[in-house]
């Protein structure tokens, strides 16, 4: 059943303001070894009572460069980079995901929708389950939408999906720009079952992610438990291009509000 929710800035979860983030400096660099053979890394960072877990994929080219714990060469202001503390303080324990050890140079679209970065996703999930017993979301933004579809699709132990600023609109001069002319919505979804939550700014500028292309993914989404599509607006002028993070685009300026509205729909849809 689909829910369509149009939320405004100045009424939209008022809750989100009296959030307190935890520290970065609570988070740890774990490195698992996934069934292909290679080294997948990612930040943790584990509250004390945890209702679920998110993995979180940034747009991009989506290396991070993990140094450590407090280090990363790239993707630091990303959306849910910056704002993974605020889902700390909603009681969700956090994997920040890196690009796999094969990938150091970043992950492409054909890539980021293959099995092999699935089953990666997948020997993350395992280990997260082992940490907590608690559902595995998967939480993408912009290019990390087709990590995190991928993994709805065909990994592990995932339990629920978030995507966020969506690719809807393959540029003509991708790989896949014939093959997946939609993005994310030319995706095989109709396989995805479990919860998904669909979250655009309204006043996203970026030409291959535009809000209203919310129905190309949610007709398509015919098998999901239960599919809600979550509408921001407001915020800060932009401080970057329309398809970079500083802007509508990586919700600047609504980060409480967007990672509220998705943690509410987490919560409330867990096993």
């Amino acid at each position: 059943m689909l829910h369509l929710l149009h939320l405004i800035v100045a009424s939209v979860l008022v809750v989100a303001s009296g959030l307190t983030p935890a520290r970065a400096a609570n988070s740890t660099l774990v490195s698992v070894q996934t069934p292909r053979g290679v080294k997948q890394a990612f930040l943790l960072i584990k509250p004390d009572k945890p209702v679920a877990s998110v993995i979180l994929f940034a747009g991009g080219h989506g290396g991070l460069g993990l140094k450590s714990a407090s280090s990363m060469t790239w993707g630091a202001g990303n959306f849910l980079v910056r704002s993974r503390d605020l889902f700390t303080s909603q009681n969700l324990m956090v994997a920040v995901i890196d690009a796999p050890s094969d990938k150091r140079q970043g992950m492409n679209g054909i890539f980021r929708m293959s099995r092999a970065h699935a089953d990666d996703i997948g020997a993350v999930a395992a280990y997260l389950k082992k940490e907590a017993g608690v559902p595995v979301w998967l939480v993408g933004t912009s290019m990390g939408t087709f990590s995190a579809a991928g993994g709805a699709i065909a990994a592990k132990n995932i339990d629920g999906l978030v995507l966020s600023s969506t690719i809807t609109r393959a540029k003509p001069q991708w790989k896949i720009a014939q093959s997946h002319r939609d993005g994310v919505a030319s995706m095989p979804l109709q396989q995805v079952s479990v919860p998904t939550l669909i979250v655009s700014h309204k006043k996203d500028g970026c030409d291959i992610t535009p809000a209203g292309d919310a129905p190309k993914l949610t007709k398509r989404l015919t098998k999901s438990a239960k599919v809600d599509v979550v509408l921001l607006d407001g915020g800060s002028p932009p401080q970057s291009d329309p398809c970079e993070a500083k802007s509508q685009h990586g919700f600047l300026g609504i980060e409480s509000q967007a990672v509220a509205a998705m943690a509410t729909f987490i919560k409330a849809n867990g096993k």
